[in-house]
């Protein structure tokens, strides 16, 4: 049970807002940082909605961090 809640949360998507926050960027940073291959690229959840992957976010966060020290 607890695996299983794990991986929903791994596999979780996030919308902008949520990417935003966590990471403390603007959209058109974000968009820059895609577009050069230095940000999780996102995707099409539907015909008007883009989300990105959390465990991606959170890996690139977790290797910004490794960078700083």
């Amino acid at each position: 049970m607890l695996d299983q809640k794990i991986k929903l949360i791994k596999n979780r998507v996030m919308r902008f807002e949520e990417v935003a926050q966590c990471t403390g960027l603007s959209r058109t940073t974000i968009w820059r940082l895609e577009r050069a291959g230095k940000f999780p690229a996102r995707f099409k959840i539907s015909n008007k909605a883009v989300g990105w992957s959390a465990q991606e976010v959170e890996n690139w966060l977790e290797q910004k961090r490794r960078d700083l020290r």
